[in-house]
């Protein structure tokens, strides 16, 4: 059986497209840009293997964006100076899995699809090289040191390249050990190491929509490609209620609260993860938290919730979509949600895979009416607002 990996590269500063932090930990439609290539190389079934590579100064970074998806890749490796010595770092790793194909694509390309990526395994598996290209529309001139036109070239004989490019494995990781050992730092991209080395490098025809994020200008298009992919919008809503019970903490969104009493339940209780599961469940009209994890099955017995709300969102990009908000609203008289709120929030936002930004939670009492008011228990109202690809299921 034919063993296909991948190789991320994502081990850049991004600086031309600005920003507070390098531009693959920045948002697009929601998602961060890692984040949405992680989510589209795991969606292509052919793939087995999944290397990231990295700075190994934004491993914090990374391993927020990827939380979502972090048990299905391999661990991150640290990069090189050049994109050239990151690809080789993340052909070390895979070496040892022995796969036949790999494909080397940039994170600062979130928009390739399944598609695009299936059919540059199927021409390496033909040619044993090969990459995705575009016809140029727009003449091309060669200009001299000063300025002037020097040469008006054939743009029929043109072509702009993308990724992910494919190549059988052994061949390439020996060209860049060549490479290496010559000194040669200097190429591009991977198709121009493996014509240094000999192999021959088959084309493909790209995608339109398969840009790649460079320029801070890139991120407002991305933004527009990314909302304009996902025109059916969807609220869901959820409710839960937990009683309290002798105990010395209680878990609400995804944090241990110190308390005089704890929650009861069949999992850990967690009343605003609950909530926060069944809105998403709803938007996709999927059921709802029993459906998927019955209390009447043991396996679930003190189980973290964010399990239930990480499961929860990934329906959501399983059916390519992505989640645009989460509101919570929590009700009790104690204990006290405030101190914790944004730490709620940003514990959501890891366990679902979308920018703080797009998580709200709030609190209230019921002015002492009612079972909250007498301190029996927490209720927790949430809504969601999710984006999927018109049609979708």
């Amino acid at each position: 059986m034919t063993q296909i990996a991948a190789v991320v590269v994502a081990a850049g500063r991004g600086l031309r497209a600005g920003g507070d932090v390098p531009k693959q930990f920045r948002a697009i439609g929601g998602e961060t840009m890692l984040g949405r290539t992680l989510s589209t190389l795991l969606d292509a079934p052919m793939l087995g293997l999944i290397q990231p590579v990295i700075r190994l100064e934004d491993s914090d970074l990374f391993l927020a964006a990827s939380a979502s998806v972090a048990t299905k890749l391999l661990p991150a490796v640290a990069g090189g100076a050049t994109r050239q010595d990151s690809v080789r770092a993340g052909l070390e790793a895979l070496e040892p899995h022995h796969p036949d194909i790999v494909l080397v694509h940039d994170v600062a390309r979130p928009f390739a699809s399944t598609k695009l990526i299936a059919q540059s395994v199927a021409a390496a598996a033909r040619t044993g090289a090969a990459i995705p290209t575009l016809p140029v529309s727009d003449t091309v001139k060669r200009v001299d040191a000063a300025g002037f036109v020097d040469e008006t070239l054939d743009r029929n004989a043109l072509r702009l390249v993308q990724t992910p490019q494919a190549f059988a494995f052994a061949p390439l990781l020996a060209a860049h050990r060549r490479a290496q050992a010559q000194g040669r730092s200097d190429f591009t991209d991977d198709a121009a190491l493996a014509e240094w080395a000999g192999m021959k490098v088959a084309t493909f025809a790209g995608e339109p929509g398969n840009v790649k994020i460079t320029h801070p200008e890139d991120f407002v298009r991305a933004e527009t490609l990314a909302v304009a992919q996902l025109a059916d919008v969807r609220t869901g809503m959820g409710v839960d209620v937990h009683a309290f019970a002798p105990g010395d903490h209680v878990t609400i969104g995804g944090l241990r609260i110190a308390h005089e009493r704890t929650l009861t339940g069949h999992s850990d209780a967690d009343v605003g993860l609950h909530a926060l599961t069944d809105a998403l469940l709803g938007a996709l009209a999927d059921g709802d938290i029993g459906a998927h994890f019955p209390p009447s099955d043991p396996q679930w017995r003190g189980a973290s919730s964010d399990r239930f709300l990480r499961f929860a969102a990934e329906r959501v990009r399983a059916r390519g979509g992505m989640i645009a908000h989460l509101d919570l609203t929590i009700v009790c008289e104690a204990p006290k949600i405030g101190p914790h709120r944004d730490a709620m929030r940003a514990a959501i936002a890891t366990i679902v895979g979308i920018d703080i930004g797009r998580v709200g939670v709030k609190a209230t009492t019921s002015e002492r009416l009612g079972f909250t008011g007498r301190g029996e228990g927490i209720a927790a109202y949430a809504t969601a607002t999710v984006r999927l690809p018109w049609g979708a299921s």
